[in-house]
């Protein structure tokens, strides 16, 4: 395959990821969907957990990134729900709180990694791009400035 295919097939590849943002801030929600879509992802938001799990039964997303607090059903609660649809759907939670035990909890319950807000948006582009192109390994962390 000549390097115009092989890039013109990636690109490919990436248009049938499919990403989930959950945070009850619009202004979060905007920023992430222009990123993600602008790196050729199928994006698709939520700002509360009864949409979000609509949208994993519906659209059944490669990978959810998840507020840790969100009015009403909290993310760690649509991590579990979110893990129970399917448990492939990768989850990358996001908190304004530096909370160890839950994010400890959130990673028991599947989350890969955490970002703490504000976080670097370049940061997460990488992050998502790693674990959809399958070069994800373990779990790290990151956290804001």
């Amino acid at each position: 395959m000549s390097p115009g295919v092989a890039d013109l097939w990636e690109v490919f590849r990436l248009d049938n990821k499919k990403v989930l943002i959950v945070d009850d801030q619009n202004g979060i929600r905007v920023l992430l969907m222009e990123v993600f879509s602008s790196e050729g992802y199928n994006t698709f938001q939520a700002s509360n957990g009864k949409l979000a799990l609509e949208i994993v039964r519906s659209e059944s997303p490669d990978l959810v990134l998840l507020d840790m607090k969100i009015p009403g059903m909290d993310g760690l609660e649509i991590l579990k729900h979110v893990k129970a649809i399917n448990k492939d759907i990768k989850v990358i939670m996001m908190t304004a709180y530096g909370e160890l035990d839950m994010i400890k909890e959130a990673t028991d319950h599947g989350a890969l990694m955490h970002f703490t807000k504000p976080f670097d948006i370049d940061e997460m582009r990488i992050a998502v791009n790693m674990q959809l192109r399958g070069k994800g390994s373990g779990n790290w962390f990151a956290t804001g400035s």
